[in-house]
C-alpha cells in the first residue's frame, strides 16, 4: 500500500463518502483561490478558478447522484484513507501566486487530477471486495477523463517565459 493511504476501504458507501470529500474539497479549494486571484486582480485566472470551481460542483453532484439513498458513514478530517492533510485532488495552495498564468492554474488541476487517478487506482488495487474494487476502478475513470479535459485546456496556453512572476511593486503585507 502507497504512504498515502492508512487502511484498504472496504465498503462502498465508505469509497463514496471518500468521493465526495475529494471533490467537496477541490471546489472548496479552487474558490479560495479565485478569491485570492480576485484580491490581487488578476482577473483572468480567478475566472478560470471559478470555472474550475463550478466543474469540481458537478462533480460533487454527481458523486451524490451516484450514492442515490445508501447511507455514506461521516468520516472525521484526519481519518480519511489518504491520511493527514488535503483531499488528492484539491489544488496545492502553495504553488499559487499572485501573478499566476492560466498555465500554471491548470497545471495545478492536472496534478489534482493525477492524484485522484492514482487515489482511486491504489484504493481498488487494495480492495478487498470486488464491489469496492469495481466502484474505485470507475471512479479512476472518470478521474482520466478529467485529467483528459485539462491536458486539452493546458494545451491552449504557452508556458509562461521565464521572469513571469517578476513584481517592480509587490505587494506588501497588511498584517
Amino acid at each position: 500500500m502507497k504512504d498515502n493511504q492508512t487502511q484498504p476501504i472496504r465498503s462502498v458507501e465508505t469509497l463514496l463518502a471518500h468521493s465526495l470529500a475529494i471533490e467537496s474539497e477541490a471546489e472548496e479549494r479552487y474558490a479560495e483561490l479565485a478569491d485570492q486571484m480576485e484580491t490581487h486582480n488578476n482577473p483572468e485566472v480567478a475566472e478560470l478558478f471559478r470555472k474550475l470551481e463550478a466543474i469540481e460542483g458537478q462533480h460533487t453532484d454527481n458523486v451524490k447522484k451516484l450514492s442515490g439513498d445508501r447511507e455514506l458513514p461521516q468520516i472525521a478530517p484526519g481519518q480519511y484513507s489518504w491520511g493527514h492533510g488535503d483531499a488528492p485532488e484539491a489544488a496545492e495552495q502553495e504553488q499559487a501566486h499572485y501573478l499566476m498564468t492560466p498555465f500554471h492554474a491548470l497545471s495545478m488541476a492536472l496534478e489534482g487530477e493525477k492524484r485522484a487517478v492514482e487515489f482511486f487506482m491504489d484504493v481498488a488495487s487494495n480492495a478487498p471486495q470486488d464491489d469496492v474494487r469495481e466502484m474505485a476502478e470507475k471512479l479512476a475513470e472518470e478521474e482520466r477523463e478529467h485529467v483528459v479535459l485539462i491536458q486539452k485546456w493546458l494545451s491552449r496556453y504557452p508556458a509562461p517565459t521565464e521572469g513571469w512572476d517578476d513584481d517592480l511593486d509587490p505587494p506588501s503585507s497588511q498584517e
